[in-house]
Formats: C-alpha cells, structure tokens, sequence
C-alpha cells in the first residue's frame, strides 16, 4: 500500500497511467477479455470454452483461475458423473461492460479500416 507522502506527490499522469496498468494486469492478454465475452451468453462448462475460444486446456486453466482471482467468474463444481464445473460471470464482471463494448466498436472500425485499405 502505498504511504499518504507519496499519494500527496502522484500527478493526475501518473494515477491515470497505474489505473490503465492496474486494469491490464485484471484483462489483459490474448485470451481474458474473450473468456468475458464468450460468458456473456450464460455459464459454459471448461471443455465448451476451451472449443468455442479455441485456447488450449493448459492456457484456459490458468486463464480460469486469474479471472476467478479477481472475482470476474464463478467456479461451480457440479456434482455429476463425472464430475463437471461451470464458470459464469460475476455481478462484478458487468463493471466491465463498457470496456468490452467500446473494444469490440474500436476493433470493428479498425478491422475495416485495415481489410478496406487493401
């Protein structure tokens, strides 16, 4: 935690430029904020997201697991045979929806703007 001194001395730059990091530590990366929108759609099981994402076990595992860290999925073991879970986005995960809306927009015009320069 930082010290009452040094948030004193931090400049609007520099809190904007640790929010934006803080923010890529939480969903940044190739495969965070996808997981986020394929779950938009409902809970899916482990095997269903490792298909439709195309991402290997091992990477959606890990990838699982931070998510869940930070408390933007659910993990729910459902007792079945054999046994299954079920990860569903959070209440919290909706603060996001801006983020993922505004990205989607911005990655539609430059895909545009890139197939349409050819």
């Amino acid at each position: 935690m930082r010290g009452a001194s040094e948030n004193q001395t931090e400049t609007p730059y520099k809190k904007a430029r640790l929010s934006i990091q803080d923010t890529l530590d939480v969903v940044g990366g190739k495969w965070k904020l996808v997981l986020i929108f394929v779950l938009i759609d409902g809970k899916k099981r482990f095997n269903q997201l490792s298909r439709e994402v195309g991402i290997s076990p091992r990477i959606l595992s890990k990838e699982l697991q931070e998510l869940e860290m930070n408390g933007l999925i659910s993990r729910t073991v459902c007792h079945t045979k054999p046994v299954t879970v079920d990860y569903a986005l959070t209440d919290y995960s909706k603060t996001l929806s801006d983020v993922v809306t505004t990205m989607c927009k911005w990655g539609e015009r430059h895909r545009e703007k890139i197939v349409g320069s050819d």
